[in-house]
């Protein structure tokens, strides 16, 4: 499906760069490489395991401007989760792990992959405006996906990571009142990734809607992310199973606060989830509530935040994964500007992240992730 997709918007996207001689057509992107350091401590373990990578990643970005509006956009990146690979995952190992998910990463050729990541056009009309495609979704700022797809595990950006940050549907957006209201109809990416490195969408409609406004110097953008088709069938075919027969429809909201506070932007996040189907790492789970709340400080180059995370799960095929989760996450990033142009930029950012993840008090997780991301812009 999603291999038709990508190339019945490819070919669509090549229309309309060949169509109109005037078309201005802007090619950039970004190359990055991070140095990381993996130090974990989990179960009982008295001694902390400690493990470098060294992760690259490349993508491509294509705009057209195609007049009165109209415009059509494409990502090509690597279909690895979060865009990167590896060229070295330390004591010989060919796995990377995420979220608790191990994937692999030695392709046969770049190609392998390498592809579309994201496809979209639409247009931007005075007070409107309407978008069809696998578009980005700003997963990075906006945990609602985090917590709708990771309930468990919520913290440390899981949909950017995992799922690329990207979602395909049709969003459109309008003016309504001092704000603006966007509503987009998509199809959920569950974060299965199998051997060839390739990701799927799950025909699992969901609804998404936001309206953003400012009151006085606050931003808020109040937000509900629904299911509109029921999940799929986790029945286990046991008479004693409590896994509902036909699946749930979940439904998470929330919102995110921005207040500015002198030059520093601080940032409010908390959203909260209900009845529906969640990953609890390659598990699914049946029923459960959960809630993420982040405190994002940004002041000039500097980059912090404070993120917590808590689940009950109380129904799931797997009865080893019902019980009460906990995660504690922090991210700290300072972004050295070594070079900058008209041309591009050449950025160093040490970075410092942290995970506690804590289930039923007893099985602990602890992860420090000390990196240096060198990343260039063109």
């Amino acid at each position: 499906m999603k291999k038709l997709l990508s190339l019945v918007f490819g070919l669509a996207i090549v229309a309309a760069f060949a169509s109109p001689a005037e078309a201005a057509i802007k090619v950039s992107g970004d190359a990055q490489v991070r140095a990381r350091t993996e130090i974990t401590k989990s179960g009982a373990a008295d001694e902390w395991d400690e493990e470098l990578y060294w992760l690259y990643r490349l993508r491509l970005k294509i705009a057209a401007d195609l007049g009165s509006g109209y415009f059509a956009k494409a990502l090509l990146a690597s279909e690895s989760a979060g865009w990167f690979a590896t060229i070295s995952s330390g004591e010989g190992r060919e796995t990377l792990e995420l979220n608790g998910k191990e994937y692999n990463y030695f392709p046969n050729s770049l190609s392998d992959h390498f592809g579309v990541n994201q496809i979209y056009f639409g247009r931007m009309m005075q007070n409107s405006h309407y978008i069809l495609g696998i578009m980005p979704i700003n997963s990075f700022n906006n945990p609602i996906f985090d917590l709708a797809v990771y309930p468990t595990s919520a913290v440390g950006i899981p949909y950017f990571l995992i799922n690329n940050d990207r979602v395909f549907g049709l969003n459109y957006g309008t003016k309504v009142g001092p704000g603006e209201l966007n509503a987009t109809l998509c199809v959920l990416e569950d974060g299965d990734w199998d051997s060839t490195g390739e990701s799927f969408l799950r025909d699992e409609y969901a609804v998404h809607l936001m309206y953003k406004t400012n009151i006085g110097d606050v931003t808020i953008d109040p937000q509900l992310l629904a299911a509109v088709t029921r999940t799929q069938n986790f029945n286990t075919g046991d008479p004693s199973s409590n896994i509902p027969e036909a699946g749930t429809a979940p439904f998470t909201f929330g919102t995110n606060v921005i207040i500015p506070a002198g030059d520093t932007k601080i940032t409010l996040s908390c959203f909260y989830t209900n009845d529906g189907i969640g990953l609890v790492d390659d598990d699914k789970i049946a029923d459960y509530s959960a809630y993420v709340f982040r405190v994002k400080a940004e002041h000039g180059p500097v980059r912090a935040w404070v993120g917590y995370n808590a689940a009950d799960v109380t129904s799931a095929p797997d009865p080893a994964t019902l019980g009460d989760y906990d995660n504690l996450f922090v991210w700290a990033q300072y972004n050295w500007k070594v070079y900058d142009s008209s041309m591009g930029t050449f950025t160093l950012s040490p970075t410092v992240r942290f995970r506690d993840r804590n289930m039923n008090d007893a099985d602990k997780d602890t992860r420090w992730r000390p990196e240096i991301w060198a990343n260039i812009t063109f």
